[in-house]
């Protein structure tokens, strides 16, 4: 049968109540991140795009690559980036209403799941603010989450996970993280990831993706030191019987190369990208690796005719050296400038979303492998009848073995090293 005949179908019973409840006449085909793995694992091989939605113009040109590329596509956004403290207009409240009204206007017909990246927990006194600020997220739209308590004790961020639980909705896609993205230091190691995903597994909860320190960083990086493909190859082989795939961040930083390694060596399934998305649609010039070029004054690089005006660019320049902000600081203009980059003539705005289109294009193509998955992903809602695919994996640990005691025994017992101290936001 046709994809098309396939995907009205699918529209029928692959988008979670959520969705049918916030966009009941919708034709975009918004599912769980459990969708989006399920169509990775079966191309083989295979991961996709987080692309990080900082701005509307962001989210159009992914999903415009992705309909292209015909490949199934998350749009995500970190708490950093679009929670109650944010540096960007697009937010955990209004991203999948961003999505939709693309896909409607777009006639985009592959799966986009809507992603709560870095869903931060810094202590056990964040708990109660998420447990009703996560419920909220989800009547906005969102279909998959990432509980990110990497930055505390090894027993304290499985503890947190099990202590929200309950709010997360067992359709949703579900994200684990084991130690802070910090580049070289404090790497994550096999016996911390499958603690992990042991505790969780006792208790009912079946990540669908574990992302890990293994080498890389966010933002934009000064050398191509990166991701650590055997190490990263190594855990995830570890936990190859728990059915979790990897979840690759920082990704604006590795070469082609090594993220074609990543997806042709380990389980990744997601990879995000957000510096490399946000400088592509302003017109800043980048490498392969996704980071900006920089000129002999070490200053960023605009390509004329490309991008944002050259007049808005100029006001944009202004702002952060009144603030003093650096070059890694220039994410937080996306907040005040939203409006006016919107506010710029339509052609601007369309080389704009042209620019990131082009680029997600080629990564899902020629590096990620991500071509086709759109069809993966409409089988698996197919043959599973429902927006609802259920673990890859049920119960292997004993949640006797699990109590919060044994918890703190076992932790006590991992050799860990969890890098130095400091501001590591996501």
């Amino acid at each position: 049968m046709s994809y098309i005949a396939d995907f009205e179908k699918a529209l029928e019973v692959g988008r979670p109540p959520n969705i049918k409840a916030l966009f009941p006449n919708s034709r975009a085909l918004i599912v769980s991140g459990k969708v989006i793995d399920r169509a990775m694992l079966r191309k083989g091989k295979a991961m996709t795009m987080a692309a990080n939605g900082r701005s509307n113009l962001v989210i159009r040109g992914a999903l415009l690559a992705a309909q292209r590329a015909q490949a199934a596509l998350i749009i995500e956004i970190a708490r950093s980036e679009g929670g109650a403290s944010f540096y960007c207009a697009t937010n955990y409240w209004n991203m999948a209403r961003q999505v939709d009204a693309l896909c409607n206007e777009l006639a985009i017909t592959v799966p986009v799941a809507i992603h709560a990246d870095h869903y931060g927990i810094k202590s056990a006194a964040d708990l109660p603010f998420a447990r009703t600020e996560i419920p909220s997220m989800f009547d906005a739209g969102i279909t998959s989450i990432a509980i990110d308590a990497s930055h505390m004790q090894d027993d304290d961020n499985l503890l947190a996970s099990l202590a929200l639980s309950s709010v997360i909705p067992a359709w949703a896609g579900y994200e684990t993280e084991v130690g802070e993205i910090k580049g070289t230091a404090g790497l994550s190691s096999a016996p911390e990831a499958l603690f992990l995903v042991q505790g969780l597994n006792a208790h009912d909860i079946f990540p669908d993706w574990i992302a890990l320190n293994n080498g890389t960083t966010h933002g934009l990086e000064a050398s191509d030191a990166g991701i650590q493909v055997g190490l990263t190859a190594d855990i995830h082989s570890a936990l190859a019987k728990y059915g979790v795939s990897g979840a690759q961040h920082g990704t604006s930083g590795n070469s082609s190369e090594r993220l074609r390694e990543i997806a042709s060596q380990t389980r990744t399934t997601k990879a995000n990208v957000a510096t490399a998305l946000q400088m592509i649609s302003w017109g800043v010039e980048v490498n392969d690796y996704g980071n900006a070029i920089l000129d002999a004054n070490g200053e960023f690089i605009k390509v004329a005719g490309q991008g944002v005006t050259e007049e808005l660019w100029a006001q944009m320049k202004a702002y952060a050296k009144d603030k003093g902000w650096s070059k890694g600081n220039y994410k937080s203009l996306n907040a005040p400038f939203e409006n006016r980059i919107m506010g710029q003539p339509r052609e601007i705005r369309e080389r704009m979303a042209r620019r990131v289109s082009d680029f997600v294009f080629t990564m899902l193509t020629e590096v990620f492998n991500a071509q086709g998955t759109a069809r993966h992903a409409v089988d698996a809602i197919l043959e599973a009848g429902s927006y609802d695919l259920g673990p890859k994996v049920g119960r292997i640990e004993s949640p006797d073995e699990w109590t919060e005691e044994k918890i703190r025994a076992r932790a006590a017992t991992l050799c860990t090293d969890k890098g130095p101290e400091g501001d590591f936001s996501d």
